[in-house]
């Protein structure tokens, strides 16, 4: 069975004009193009459109998805982790709706008793929230010098320049997940090459012996929000990126 881009439109609330551009970049092409230049697609094409609605709902941008898509082998897999993170999202959001409601309930009791406005529990105000600033806030604690040098680096970049490095950087992590996908040992070259990559970018903001930058291959799997960072790429991608950098800085740092 076969749609025509109009149903897929349609279904999918995706405009003809961004599914025929899809096709022009390689993204999503049609199965065939019909005697009257219409396109159509059939349904393993409306699985991959769903694979790339998915990711844009994480963020990745175009090219980022397209690689992420080109290199998974298994589809089954590949939506499986899809839909680990969504739950994990959906349980993050149901948490912040309760926060939000019960602090609504509680504003609003004050409120309706002319009384002065009373959080009975303090600490229900942040349940849900990503702990973005204490990371930052544990960072500049453990490494003060590489906080202030980073900080010294950040404040001299422009919006254009912080958002063209974190698609470099999301690029450099996909092609590091292509290789993990394949089954290519961490010390083949071509993952050494994609760490040292890494390990340059880095000192940009610091620049890291061997014994630092082993560690911070281990935090990537040992704190979570930055894990949680990997896995939006490809589930086990914080071990194997830790492991090539342990590799790398056992051979160039050491």
């Amino acid at each position: 069975m076969a749609w025509s881009i109009a149903d897929v439109a349609r279904m999918s609330g995706v405009t003809s004009r961004t599914l025929r551009h899809y096709d022009d970049i390689g993204l999503l092409p049609p199965a065939w193009i019909g005697s009257n230049g219409h396109r159509y697609y059939e349904e393993a094409d409306l699985l991959r459109l769903q694979q790339i609605l998915l990711m844009r709902e994480l963020d990745l941008g175009l090219r980022e998805i397209q690689a992420v898509l080109d290199s998974q082998l298994d589809q089954v897999t590949a939506l499986r982790e899809h839909h680990q993170r969504l739950l994990a999202e959906r349980d993050r959001l149901e948490t912040l709706a309760r926060t939000v409601g019960r602090t609504i309930a509680e504003l609003e009791e004050g409120k309706d008793n002319n009384a002065m406005t009373k959080i009975n529990r303090p600490e229900n105000l942040f349940e849900g929230f990503e702990p973005r600033a204490e990371a930052e806030a544990e960072v500049r604690e453990r490494y003060p010098a590489q906080w202030e040098q980073t900080q010294q680096v950040i404040e001299t970049m422009t919006a254009e320049d912080t958002e063209q490095w974190q698609r470099e950087v999301t690029a450099q992590m996909i092609r590091i997940a292509e290789f993990m996908v394949a089954g290519t040992p961490v010390t083949d070259p071509a993952v050494q090459a994609e760490v040292d990559a890494h390990y340059q970018d880095i000192c940009r903001f610091w620049t890291p012996n061997a014994c630092a930058y082993k560690g911070l291959g281990q935090t990537y799997v040992d704190d979570p929000r930055f894990r949680a960072n990997f896995d939006k790429i490809a589930v086990g991608l914080a071990g194997y990126q830790r492991d090539a950098m342990a590799v790398y800085a056992d051979a160039r740092l050491s």
